[in-house]
């Protein structure tokens, strides 16, 4: 008898033993039970449209239509680098538009999560234009979003917001001039509207590929 409930319970241990596998495998295939691939697709949903932006006499003239705003500051500390990725770096806008910032650097793209900001920051000198938009924005308005970028990301990119700005939407830059550490750019849009694309157009056309390194 006893051999035989040992037996039993071999059986009932490997039965739950495959069970769980069997679970873990459909979780992995599904995303897992977190739901990471529904949270990425809930961040910056796909399908989505925008209105054709139309020629602006400048990006003062289209940011004013669309009710944003725009400041600058001159960038400082280009160099050396951060080589601690979490240094705490106090930059004069949220978000930051040039300024010190960590060795390495975001890669050109669309993102659910936001990369590290040292490193954004970055990206910027690099002559990227980033993107920045509150989680918090109406899933049809993120989809919008998403859809502008697509349209053309070269040397662009498009992130949450995590600064604790007061815009909705924003765009940075960060220009080359005046040597040696250049001028940071941004375009606030504190609440969306149809006109800030727009305005992303012509702040983008203005100032992308002018960082104070120039990377393919």
């Amino acid at each position: 008898m006893g051999g035989k409930r040992q037996q039993l319970a071999g059986y009932a241990v490997g039965g739950i033993v495959v069970v769980i596998a069997v679970v873990a495998a459909i979780a992995l295939l599904s995303g897992g039970s977190s739901g990471g691939n529904e949270v990425a697709a809930d961040v910056l949903p796909d399908g989505g449209s925008f209105p054709e932006p139309t020629d602006a006499d400048s990006v003062a003239a289209a940011a004013k239509a669309a009710g944003c705003e725009l400041d600058s500051y001159r960038a400082k500390g280009r160099s050396p680098h951060s080589v601690d990725i979490g240094e705490r770096i106090e930059w004069p806008t949220k978000p930051p538009a040039g300024g010190r910032h960590y060795q390495e650097w975001a890669d050109d793209g669309s993102y659910e999560q936001a990369p590290n900001i040292n490193m954004l920051v970055h990206s910027l000198e690099h002559g990227r234009v980033i993107i920045w938009f509150k989680r918090s924005l109406p899933a049809d308005q993120r989809a919008a979003l998403k859809a502008y970028y697509d349209d053309d990301g070269y040397q662009m990119l498009l992130t949450p917001d995590e600064t604790g700005s007061e815009y909705a939407v924003s765009a940075t830059a960060w220009n080359g001039d005046p040597q040696p550490d250049g001028t940071g750019r941004l375009l606030g849009c504190p609440a969306y509207d149809d006109e800030i694309f727009t305005a992303l157009e012509a702040f983008k056309d203005e100032h992308r590929s002018k960082g104070p390194e120039a990377v393919p």
